[in-house]
């Protein structure tokens, strides 16, 4: 298990950082010898972060799923107007020592939760993206409103070299994809 901190995979180094969605211990195994910078998985994985040297994200278990996984970090998704339920969460995972990605869709959705949370990363999405709107444009529009300082993530499981490229020329710090890492960046991660 490690005890970096995803904020710190993601802001060290050169270049963009690559996170990579993964469903069991030899895929995560895999996208760390193949220049992840950290794993993603969906839901409670016991003990996964424990088989890596990478940071994992755990993306949508409750805090304490995601702690007794052995998660660096844990996705917050505030997809109502609960100001209450959305800080006792965030609070809930700052004792359990989790680092906060929070997930935001749209202008408005990201301007409530920097007023009220103010996370250090944020995890940019385009499931809001309008009718026929490609992905990477919805990602690149959100960008801008992205405070300085702040680690941005873009959500992009079928992500190209292209796209991450795209990516990283905007200022995004981090693309989450899904699959294996190799086809996307070759044996290293992309220098662009």
């Amino acid at each position: 298990m490690t005890d970096r901190r995803l904020s710190q995979a993601i802001s060290e180094g050169d270049g963009i950082s690559v996170l990579v969605e993964v469903g069991n211990g030899d895929a995560a195994r895999h996208a760390e010898e193949r220049g992840a910078e950290g794993v993603v998985v969906r839901g409670a994985h016991t003990m996964l972060g424990e088989q890596i040297s990478l940071p994992l994200l755990a993306y949508g278990p409750e805090p304490e799923d995601a702690a007794a996984s052995a998660a660096a970090a844990v996705v917050l998704m505030p997809q109502s107007d609960d100001e209450e339920a959305l800080h006792g969460l965030a609070g809930r995972c700052h004792e359990l020592g989790l680092e906060l990605v929070v997930r935001v869709r749209d202008d408005a959705e990201l301007e409530r939760v920097l007023d009220h949370l103010d996370p250090e990363i944020l995890l940019l999405t385009a499931e809001l993206a309008e009718d026929e709107q490609p992905a990477l444009d919805r990602l690149l529009e959100l960008l801008p409103d992205v405070p300085a300082g702040k680690l941005a993530i873009a959500e992009l499981a079928d992500a190209s070299r292209d796209d991450v490229e795209v990516l990283e020329r905007a200022g995004v710090d981090a693309v989450l994809v899904a699959g294996d890492v190799a086809a996307l960046v070759g044996d290293a991660v992309p220098d662009v």
